[in-house]
């Protein structure tokens, strides 16, 4: 039976000079999901993505992809991924058609034209297929790069901000694109700022400073969250924080009765961003606590 792992990473590092990008991540990624790297601008997202697909070397530490390494590997990768940068990488004169057309020449695809209609299809530019890139939106551009990195049909898909800049009826259809190709069972290594695109993932790794705070499904992430609960009586506002509100909502009802000066009771549960920030804000304290430390001894 085959090992299922598609990534693993060991110990990884990737510094610029004196700025870490990536700062000792380690992490096993399995198949047949929508991986998520989730954290702010500048956290490392797509260093760690470019380290991945082999476009540029690790300072030290090991990765294996699809049992391969990315950077002595790197034509045989390159047939198994797909890869949609941030800013498309088309050219501008050509068709959509044309566009995908010459990216699929890259690999050795039989029927290379029946493909490049069924990948249009799927992203729905059938319409548009003969019409040149420049007269696209910024958003039919990212159809075509989606288009790009699908048309030899990988095993495994990386998407840098996919859906950066582009309207929620896209991005909604965009998101019904990489379930199905999940669901098909492509694995699909996704970067995002957006905590509701997170949400639709399996798995979030909480990218910080180049090093994870988190991996785990997003359920799973905001199991430890807190809610609060709001008792307006009369011109009193009383709030609780809990950490389990099904099991503790009701001792702190019942305090109350059915005392008729209670006039609102609101709920307000933490979301994936209030748990994120939190992750980032106890890093933060551990970071300049350590350094004081440092500075101590």
């Amino acid at each position: 039976m085959s090992d299922p792992t598609t990534i693993v990473i060991s110990d990884l590092h990737k510094a610029y000079g004196q700025v870490q990008a990536v700062a000792g991540i380690s992490q096993q990624i399995d198949c047949g999901q929508i991986f998520g790297l989730l954290g702010p601008n500048g956290a490392g997202k797509t260093t760690l993505i470019r380290l991945l697909i082999g476009s540029t070397k690790a300072t030290s530490g090991s990765i294996s992809v699809l049992g391969l390494d990315p950077i002595r590997q790197k034509s045989a990768l390159r047939r198994l991924i797909g890869y949609m940068p941030q800013t498309p990488t088309l050219y501008e004169d050509l068709t959509a058609y044309e566009n995908i057309r010459f990216f699929g020449q890259a690999h050795p695809i039989a029927n290379l034209a029946d493909r490049v209609r069924e990948v249009i299809e799927f992203v729905g530019l059938s319409e548009r297929a003969t019409d040149q890139v420049y007269k696209f939106s910024g958003g039919m551009k990212q159809r075509v790069s989606l288009a790009c990195a699908l048309v030899h049909q990988p095993q495994l898909l990386f998407l840098d901000e996919p859906t950066s800049g582009i309207d929620p009826k896209l991005r909604e259809a965009f998101w019904a694109h990489f379930h199905q190709l999940t669901a098909d069972g492509v694995t699909i290594i996704l970067s995002t700022h957006q905590m509701d695109e997170a949400m639709n993932c399996d798995q979030l790794g909480v990218l910080y400073q180049g090093a994870f705070l988190a991996a785990d499904s997003p359920r799973n992430l905001l199991l430890g969250s807190q809610t609060k609960i709001i008792v307006q009586k009369g011109a009193v506002r009383e709030a609780y924080q809990v950490a389990n509100t099904r099991e503790e909502l009701p001792s702190v009802l019942q305090q109350y009765g059915l005392d008729p000066a209670v006039s609102q009771i609101a709920v307000e549960e933490d979301t994936l961003e209030s748990v994120v920030l939190g992750m980032i804000q106890q890093h933060e304290m551990n970071h300049t606590r350590e350094a004081a430390d440092e500075r101590c001894n």
